[in-house]
């Protein structure tokens, strides 16, 4: 399954700059963008193991713990989320992430921040086996070297010609594949989600291509942070364009790509592509946050 969903995005650039965006977020209804990808490869190999059950890590409002117990109850597997944060036991019923996910079948372990940090280590991997059976391990965001096998079928022949390829950067996985499958004239461009430089160690555990750049100044304060600014640029984005866009990554990647083009980035005549990598079922749990903090919602329909 490698479907092509490019889609114009008819904003008038000066210098004849052109931006397409890749609607990965349609590949599947529940199982969205580089969440397929990811998991295109690691469930036969979990089938051929014989495992039958999948564990995998996420937060509160984690694409990957939805697209992860959809997709595992679809294939006939037992799921086991561990969620960051215990004091989200007992509001399940509250976040539609986690409710999506236990409707689907996973069962679910809350742990402490400090805990969690813990999530990559042998041991700690030794003592969830000890508690719940073997399993097929699926890390946090879904990044392994089959995920990246996945994400590198994103671009198709149909995509040579696009001088940048641009996309979101949560834990790797996806920029990885595209730096390996991308030609000797495109540069991959991430924008990632989270403070900090060591994504790019976690890239070049992946990556066999030095034809990419990580631009960190698009992450609106870290992770999960959000303000007026992005909100109403989704919003007008979503209403001149009938594209929505996640506030945690699609989102801040758009708006990035587009102050970059404002601010003379692109060589003129610059043809962009742009990477929808889905999380658009992060938004109902988002406006529940915005309308406690009083602020406006994102207008999308999801």
């Amino acid at each position: 399954m490698n479907p092509v969903f490019n889609q114009p995005v008819n904003i008038q650039f000066k210098n004849d700059i052109s931006l397409t965006i890749k609607r990965e977020d349609l590949i599947h209804p529940f199982v969205s963008g580089n969440k397929f990808r990811k998991l295109k490869y690691n469930l036969p190999q979990a089938k051929a193991e014989n495992k039958q059950t999948l564990l995998t890590f996420g937060g509160a409002f984690s694409n990957h713990i939805a697209a992860v117990a959809f997709a595992g109850k679809e294939q006939g597997f037992k799921t086991i989320g561990i969620i960051r944060g215990e004091e989200l036991l007992g509001k399940i019923e509250e976040n539609p992430t986690l409710k999506f996910a236990q409707e689907n079948g996973m069962q679910f372990e809350f742990v402490s921040r400090e805990e969690y940090r813990l999530k990559n280590e042998e041991s700690y991997i030794k003592n969830l086996k000890e508690k719940f059976g073997d399993f097929y391990l699926v890390p946090e965001g879904g990044t392994n070297e089959m995920a990246v096998k996945g994400c590198e079928e994103i671009l198709t022949d149909g995509d040579a010609v696009f001088n940048y390829v641009c996309c979101a950067v949560g834990t790797g996985g996806t920029i990885s594949g595209l730096i390996n499958s991308a030609l000797a004239n495109q540069k991959i461009l991430g924008f990632p989600a989270l403070k900090g430089d060591f994504l790019q160690d976690e890239i070049r555990i992946f990556a066999k291509k030095d034809n990419w750049n990580l631009i960190s100044d698009y992450h609106f304060g870290g992770y999960g942070k959000i303000n007026l600014e992005l909100i109403e640029f989704i919003n007008a984005f979503f209403e001149e364009n009938k594209v929505p866009l996640d506030p945690i990554y699609t989102g801040k990647m758009v708006f990035g790509v587009i102050d970059l083009i404002h601010k003379n980035y692109f060589p003129a005549d610059s043809k962009i592509l742009l990477i929808h990598t889905g999380g658009l079922q992060g938004i109902k749990g988002m406006n529940l946050r915005l309308k406690q903090k009083k602020l406006p919602i994102l207008k999308i329909d999801v």
